[in-house]
């Protein structure tokens, strides 16, 4: 995120990170970037770096309806991800336990924090093209990612065909019709969902379809990442390796391989001739129109709530708006 957390300072992270994993800094920054988390790098005193994550756990609907629900969700996702990265799975990067064995402690009742090891290497950038050899090693992670199931089968979240949010698309749908007054960018968001709400209208009903479609048919449902694209992978001198697990959960294959269909069909290639499988073009189509729903569920929720413009709420009126065009 680019603007920091409403009421969260440096001292208040570096003294949980004390308290709880016991890492005292001796110098510490915040990091704008990323998309759904707060970040922070911490150098300890034995010059030993680690990267904080903090999450708002009023903003991640697919993990639970409450704090208290999203975050077990998260704690459980988290947990997944350690198990992959004990399983041999070295590309995965998972968080470090504190001093207590968990791998998440709350920060405030609205605010979680995670503590993961530093990786130091070039991070990617949502939208980038990757070199042909990069996002080739990064479809055979994803092969591997999957054939690890057994792994995390009996601990791993299942991952329903709903739409997270879904609630908040449709009552910014229902309140087209009179002007939205949360915040200076509100009215120019409900002024672009009024031009395409049927259209997206239209987009729920086929998702549904879609969804009856997947849910009856009988495809292995795997261990899937959620969100592998450029900006969720770092380049570092061992390989590429992957980050930000909080949607990593069982679902079909087809949520984590749509994107490589649409912008790298060589890596897709790549994928399948390892894997050794046929996709499901319902469960592909499902996927790549599940992920503009959810982000304009995303984005209808941060535009219908109090906000000032900044550039976290710039960036999701643009993107809100560049879905709708």
């Amino acid at each position: 995120m680019r603007a920091r957390p409403p009421g969260i300072d440096d001292e208040e992270v570096v003294a949980t990170v004390a308290s709880h994993w016991g890492i005292h800094a001796t110098n510490v920054g915040y990091v704008p970037e990323g998309g759904g988390s707060y970040h922070w790098r911490i150098v300890a005193a034995d010059d030993d770096t680690v990267f904080v994550s903090v999450d708002n756990l009023d903003a991640k609907p697919w993990l639970g309806e409450d704090r208290d629900a999203t975050f077990d969700g998260l704690a459980a996702a988290f947990s997944t991800a350690a198990r992959l990265r004990e399983a041999g799975r070295e590309f995965v990067v998972a968080p470090i336990p504190s001093s207590s064995g968990r791998l998440l402690e709350r920060l405030s009742s609205r605010y979680s924090l995670a503590v993961f090891p530093y990786v130091d290497g070039r991070a990617g950038k949502w939208g980038e093209r990757m070199p042909a050899h990069t996002v080739t090693e990064f479809a055979r992670h994803l092969a591997r990612l999957h054939a690890s199931t057994p792994a995390v089968r009996d601990s791993a979240v299942r991952r329903r065909l709903g739409i997270p949010g879904r609630g908040q698309l449709d009552a910014a749908l229902d309140a087209i019709g009179e002007p939205w007054t949360h915040g200076p960018l509100a009215e120019p968001a409900r002024l672009a969902l009024a031009q395409r709400a049927t259209e997206v209208r239209e987009w729920l009903a086929h998702y549904a379809t879609l969804a009856e479609s997947v849910r009856t048919r009988d495809t292995p449902w795997v261990v899937t990442h959620g969100e592998p694209h450029p900006g969720n992978t770092i380049e570092t001198p061992g390989g590429l390796v992957l980050i930000d697990w909080d949607t990593v959960a069982l679902a079909p294959r087809e949520r984590d391989l749509w994107m490589f269909e649409d912008r790298a069909p060589e890596a897709l290639a790549a994928y399948l001739e390892v894997a050794g499988v046929e996709l499901d073009p319902a469960a592909m189509e499902l996927y790549r129109l599940a992920w503009t729903l959810t982000d304009l569920a995303a984005f209808a929720s941060v535009l219908r709530s109090p906000h000032d413009v900044d550039a976290d709420s710039e960036k999701a009126l643009s993107a809100f708006c560049s879905y709708l065009t």
